[in-house]
């Protein structure tokens, strides 16, 4: 089949020549349609529901909203997990679901079960499904700033102008607003005013909504002309205040009781419960372009840019709209980054290739499968919906692509070189029969390289959103690689390859070789030391990886920092806003930073549950080849943390962008380690919470330790008095709508200005609502008419109460987190459960689990287990299948363990810890460090079917492969030495992997070298355990007496 291949394309190499061009094109045009990212997404299948409870306390919204939408969506089909938050005014309830469930037909299931569920909660409230994005959706943030302009003024010019225009934007979900004040007409009500004219709360409401509409009276005919009967009864958008005085509330003897008797109106903001501050200068308007998931967050971006500068052109004077976080940013940086490698590696390649054949023609058609394997990855890429990003392309080499076509153009230049050729025809005869000698090594080379990725794309969740395009897209090259060497590498070859003597050059490879040769003879004379010293560094490798550090990945260099910012639950929104422009103005004296903008409590539309003491400062870096003070990321956050002690009363988290939205999306929590505690009460939980995280503070590497508040909350209690209440004929609905309207403000209506619509809100004045003898001498209308106060049904007094509440699965949970700094994580993690399993004990019924970075981490290398064994069985059954002997399938993939040898050397030595890039490294490594044994042996057993000698047969081959075993090792190798040696943006990921294939390599090769021939005489030495061919040739041998030295003199052919 391979040879028909072939022969075929030697004959017709015209035409395979113009195919490949072909396929080309198609590559060319597939990659200039990629997705394009920095990294995969790594975000679960979840579907979010909201349910925004104005006014309505953490428990409440617990009590009524989430745990009965909770529990109806509690055996959804397929749900892996389903957690919640209940905080003030909002729930947040979010159901994980597999992979392999459509996430619209996910969103499907969800909003069945909320139309059942929404009977249960109390009415008046909307659960919605969240937008369909992901951790990575938050593609563009920005800030609406302008002289001469208030807060108000550029909130609405946001909300009813920048953003619809935004929302149109194809790839666009959602455009979040973010700070400023949203514009209302407020009806502020005089007390003592509406007690003089006997009104309530409820008349001023009801006059206001019966004041404000347009009607129709249907149709009339005048002669020949007909009308519409339009009734013009709105208030007007440029009277409407005046309009708003003069609505009349009732009659009293004849004299009409208007509004303005007994409120005044102005124009005011709602309240609010998040506020956007920058570099120091107080409060602005932000906005958050959120891209739908499964879209080209590169081209999302670009479309946005392009309308941002339309809509610009529209603004009034001096508005301005300026981003101060793009993803494109970082795309661009560790896209670049890649690239550099990719080129870098492959002129390293092309070097030696020269270095070794010394033939231009020969150097170039190897060079040219580089580019062509990339074009039909791309292809493959497209076809499966891979994006390229940091994982799918970093983990490429082209020295592993172009391995087989090494081994290919190798045999073509000995063999034209040793038998000579003086046409194209037996130029032809000579390319076809040396391709036939290496097709079948090269063919099960590759297809084992491939196989140690095949059990990856049995992964699940995390580890297959992490893994599988890497192995999709190297796969896909190496398809592509294998097909070009059995077809346009020939046919290259013999069209324009032609014999190419250098005599220097030859002479400069058999010096190495005889060296070699000689070299061998002494160590096969003294086997049992070879493979004593190879089977105790193995040995000793595995014992020194228990030692090695853990990580789930290191930690991409996004350019920014995340500050996490975190006062009392009590404190207030502005005194929050005060605090954050304090810890702005402390990040601004960095020369290093950019810009800092600060996110405080959550946005217009509740994606985010956090609280008015939580802040986001968003601290936007210059390039770190701008920096002055500091050289490392490390430093510069080691300095902030100490500086920013001189701002009281917060606590705070370092972190990244992305790096937080993932963490936060995927496992609920914003942190590196995360301890979380089940139980039921709020006391116990906290409780035991401050033990942990006293433990945890204790412990080398721990940064940033904080317990989440649970309580502290500051709750103005209206309990009210049910005998009171009843004795006036009083129920608990008429205190509601009072504390509602007066404290909370209640809509009674709207003022329309074209399209853009204002709440007309009827609540007290903002100093009266917050006066508890006020609050006490509001009037509760009663059945019977009599003036009864609030305080007369009603008991008022200031407390505390929840905060927040977390649930998991149905049960309540705190959580103490942890970041780690200057340590592994792996090793934190093992002394942080020593110590809390030895110093809190729990009561029944509270029980521990861990999470954050560390649970996906977990949840990774147990698949790894799973994975790398299934890998080396492949590779394995390959092997046998290839040689049809158990010994020499064994014999070969030993140098699988010799490879790990070099591989965590190469980690001890650079300090890097074990990490799901160290573990891509090994999986790749293992591939290529049979292929070469693959390649040896075959050529051994080939010699041995001719009847050569044992020992010949072994030092011959192993000399005459010298020269592709080095050159496919060093083209491997040398293609990731950019990857290793780089410290762009990016090659934090792809420096472990590297590192791991470069040092596994040369121990690989020199086992392939060295310890494998030597292997091979011991094994095929021995009478009743003589190694069968997979053709079952006759076997030979020389005499064990020999003499060694006679054997070294052999002439070698090359």
């Amino acid at each position: 089949m391979i040879q028909s291949f072939i022969s075929y394309s030697i004959q017709q190499r015209l035409l395979i020549i113009a195919l490949t061009m072909i396929i080309a094109g198609g590559g060319v045009y597939a990659f200039t349609h990629l997705s394009i990212d920095a990294f995969p997404d790594l975000t679960n299948n979840q579907v979010n529901i909201v349910t925004e409870a104005s006014g309505m306390a953490a428990a409440e919204v617990e009590q009524l909203i989430t745990y009965p939408i909770e529990s109806a969506m509690m055996g959804i089909r397929n749900a892996e997990e389903v957690r919640s938050i209940s905080k003030f005014g909002l729930s947040i309830i979010t159901i994980v679901f597999p992979d392999s469930v459509d996430t619209y037909f996910a969103r499907q299931m969800v909003n069945e079960r909320l139309q059942e569920a929404k009977n249960r909660i109390p009415g008046g409230y909307q659960p919605t499904l969240g937008p369909v994005a992901t951790a990575f959706g938050e593609v563009y943030q920005y800030v609406v700033e302008g002289k001469g302009h208030d807060s108000m003024d550029l909130k609405t010019l946001h909300d009813w102008t920048i953003k619809p225009q935004l929302r149109t934007v194809q790839g666009v979900n959602e455009v979040n607003s973010w700070g400023g004040f949203i514009k209302q007409y407020h009806v502020l009500v005089d007390p003592e005013r509406l007690r003089a004219y006997d009104l309530t709360l409820r008349d001023l409401f009801e006059a206001l909504a019966e004041s404000n509409d347009n009607f129709g009276g249907s149709y009339i005919e005048r002669g020949s002309e007909g009308y519409t009967v339009r009734g013009l009864g709105r208030f007007e958008a440029e009277r409407a205040e005046e309009q708003i005085r003069q609505v009349v509330v009732k009659s009293s003897g004849g004299v009409p009781v208007l509004i303005r008797d007994v409120a005044s109106v102005e124009i005011g903001p709602a309240v609010r419960q998040g506020a956007v501050t920058k570099d120091g200068g107080g409060e602005v308007v932000s906005g958050m372009v959120i891209m739908t998931k499964g879209e080209n967050s590169k081209a999302v971006i670009e479309r946005v840019q392009a309308r941002v500068s339309e809509i610009e052109k529209t603004l009034p004077s001096g508005v301005r709209l300026t981003p101060f976080y793009q993803q494109t940013t970082l795309v661009n940086r560790t896209i670049r980054t890649v690239a550099t490698n990719l080129i870098e590696g492959g002129i390293l390649v092309i070097i030696v290739l020269f270095f070794f054949l010394y033939n231009i023609r020969a150097s170039l058609i190897v060079a040219s499968v580089i580019p062509l394997s990339m074009l039909i990855a791309f292809i493959g890429m497209k076809f499966f919906g891979v994006t390229a990003n940091l994982m799918s392309l970093g983990a490429i080499d082209f020295g592993l692509i172009v391995d087989g076509a090494v081994v290919m153009i190798e045999n073509f230049i000995s063999q034209l070189n040793q038998h000579g050729a003086h046409n194209r025809q037996e130029i032809g005869r000579i390319v076809r029969s040396s391709a036939f000698e290496v097709s079948r090594p090269i063919a099960f080379g590759v297809l084992i390289i491939i196989a140690v990725y095949i059990p990856i794309f049995t992964l699940q969740g995390l580890e297959s959103r992490m893994f599988q395009p890497m192995a999709l897209t190297v796969c896909c090259a190496l398809i592509g690689a294998l097909i070009l060497t059995m077809t346009y590498v020939p046919a290259m070859g013999a069209l324009i390859l032609k014999p190419h003597h250098h005599a220097g050059h030859e002479r400069l490879l058999e010096r190495l070789q005889k060296g070699y040769h000689g070299l061998l003879v002494r160590i096969l004379r003294h086997r049992w030391i070879t493979i004593g010293i190879s089977v105790v560094l193995v040995v000793a490798t595995v014992v020194s990886m228990r030692f090695l550090g853990t990580e789930f990945m290191p930690q991409l260099d996004e350019g920014a920092l995340l500050i996490e910012t975190r006062r009392l639950p009590s404190v207030s929104l502005t005194q929050s806003v005060e605090i954050a422009t304090m810890v702005e103005k402390v990040v601004r004296e960095f020369p290093e930073v950019e810009t800092v903008v600060t996110k405080l409590g959550r946005p217009d539309l509740a994606t985010e549950a956090m609280g008015v003491y939580q802040g986001d400062v968003y601290v936007i870096l210059k390039p770190i080849e701008e920096w002055t003070t500091f050289k490392t990321k490390e430093e510069l956050i080691n300095a902030l943390d100490e500086k920013l002690k001189s701002v009281p009363g917060v606590t705070y988290n370092f972190t990244q962008p992305l790096a937080m939205r993932l963490d936060e999306v995927i496992s609920g929590v914003k942190a590196d380690v995360a301890v979380k505690l089940f139980g039921d009460d709020f006391a116990v939980l906290e409780h035991e919470a401050r033990r942990i995280e006293s433990v945890l503070k204790g412990i080398n590497g721990a940064a940033d330790v904080q317990t989440e508040f649970l309580s502290g909350a500051g709750e103005l209690q209206i309990s009210v008095n049910r005998s009171e209440m009843a004795r006036y004929g009083l129920r608990v609905d008429d205190v509601k709508r009072l504390i509602e309207t007066a404290i909370g403000g209640a809509q009674a209506t709207e003022v329309f200005d074209g399209r853009k619509r204002f709440d007309v809100v009827l609540r007290l004045p903002e100093e009266r609502r917050k006066e508890v003898e006020t609050i006490r001498g509001l009037i509760v209308p009663t059945p019977g008419g009599e003036r009864v106060t609030l305080g007369q049904v009603a008991g008022i007094r200031f407390a505390e109460g929840p905060e927040v509440i977390n649930r998991e699965d149905s049960q309540r949970r705190i959580v103490v987190q942890t970041n780690v700094r200057g340590r592994d994580i792996g090793s934190f993690v093992a002394d942080a459960q020593q110590k809390i399993d030895s110093n809190v004990k729990l009561p029944v019924g509270y029980y521990i689990t861990w999470g954050g970075e560390f649970e996906n981490q977990q949840s990774a290398m147990n698949r790894l287990y799973i994975v790398v064994p299934l890998a080396l069985l492949l590779i394995f059954l390959l092997l046998y299948s290839t040689f049809n002997s158990l010994k020499q399938a064994s014999m070969i993939i030993a140098n699988v363990p010799f490879a790990l040898v070099g591989g965590v050397a190469a980690l001890w030595l650079r300090g890097l810890n074990l990490s799901l890039s160290t573990a891509v490294g090994f999986i790749a490594l293992f591939g290529v460090a049979v292929l070469n044994g693959v390649v040896m042996v075959s050529y051994i057993d080939r010699l041995r079917e001719e009847g050569v000698s044992l020992r010949d047969a072994v030092l011959n081959g192993a000399s005459s492969r010298l020269r592709p075993v080095l050159m496919t090792a060093l083209v491997a190798s040398l293609g990731f030495i950019p990857m290793a040696t780089s410290t762009a943006p990016g090659a934090e990921i792809q420096r472990p992997l590297a590192t791991v294939v470069i040092g596994g390599l040369i121990t690989s090769t020199l086992l392939t070298l060295f310890v494998l021939p030597t292997i091979y005489e011991w094994i095929a030495d021995k009478p009743k355990l003589v190694v069968e061919s997979h053709q079952n040739q006759h076997k030979s041998q020389s005499s064990e007496g020999e003499d060694d030295e006679e054997s070294a003199d052999r002439t070698v052919n090359v």
